[in-house]
């Protein structure tokens, strides 16, 4: 395919969006691009002006629409997870679990004692993950707390932050979460094993209405058992459904995440107050 009259009789997939870049008063945006014209176009226009450009999105990894159904990867689809051993707050070190296209960051705020994450990523679920992960290594017991918000007004209703024990950083990884979704669904989730499909017990507030968010999110781990807590309102913590059981071999990670559930669309997941203890019962 050397020439646009090629592309003429090429079958055009389904359509890819791309995240605007710019340089300086220059505008490289790629909106709607069809992806047969990505090998021409794509590389032409970005690196006239020296920009690295956003590499294409499997269909599979494209969000939820009137016209889309997200499905799970191929199951030989994996992506090596980037880790930064920099520890941040109280979390020894952060990854960008299944490595998203589009890298994540995070940062603490010692002053407010909160904790910032940006991150794309197609999901936290079927059978491999994508999302900025603040983790620390621990055995035994845990208790883990926060009070996360979307700081964004337009982001994907299910962009979720989580509160998360993985065995490891490999992003089809063994794992029990907390995860809260844009639209104020928390649900208990797990991975029974390394490159399973995830099952989940959902909880719904104000019959889904949107923006009903809980006051404050925890996660337990006493043994093989894992809960969720929850203050809706501010009351004390309170266990929410009846505990999954799951056994990690130690030592295991735990954290906070975040994914906007957009693959090429960074968004942001805040955490504050965050208590991690080293510990069952003691989530507060």
């Amino acid at each position: 395919m050397n020439t646009l009259s090629d592309l003429e009789s090429f079958p055009v997939p389904t359509l890819i969006n791309f995240l605007p870049m710019e340089t300086g008063a220059h505008r490289c945006d790629l909106s709607i691009v069809p992806a047969a014209f990505l090998t021409l176009t794509l590389s032409f226009a970005c690196s006239a002006l020296g920009q690295v450009a956003t590499p294409p999105v499997p269909d599979w990894a494209q969000p939820g629409s009137a016209t889309h159904k997200q499905v799970p990867p191929p199951a030989d689809f994996h992506r090596p997870t980037t880790t930064f051993n920099a520890p941040v707050g109280i979390f020894d070190g952060q990854s960008d679990v299944g490595s998203p296209i589009v890298p994540g960051s995070a940062s603490y705020d010692s002053a407010k004692n909160a904790y910032t994450i940006h991150s794309a990523g197609y999901n936290i679920w079927y059978t491999r993950d994508e999302f900025r992960f603040l983790w620390k290594k621990l055995s035994g017991d845990v208790s883990l707390a926060a009070e996360a918000t979307f700081p964004g007004l337009n982001g994907y209703n299910d962009r979720k932050v989580v509160l998360i024990l993985r065995q490891s950083l490999d992003d089809d990884s063994k794992e029990a979460m907390l995860g809260e979704h844009g639209t104020g669904m928390i649900h208990l989730a797990q991975r029974t094993e390394k490159g399973a499909m995830i099952t989940d017990m959902q909880y719904r507030f104000g019959g889904g209405l949107s923006g009903v968010l809980a006051k404050r999110i925890g996660i337990e781990k006493h043994g093989d058992s894992v809960a969720i807590f929850a203050s809706l309102q501010g009351e004390a913590m309170h266990q929410f459904g009846p505990p999954i059981q799951i056994h990690f071999e130690e030592p295991f990670y735990v954290g906070i995440g975040f994914c906007s559930h957009l693959p090429a669309t960074v968004d942001t997941g805040v955490f504050s107050n965050v208590v991690l203890e080293n510990a069952a019962e003691k989530v507060q």
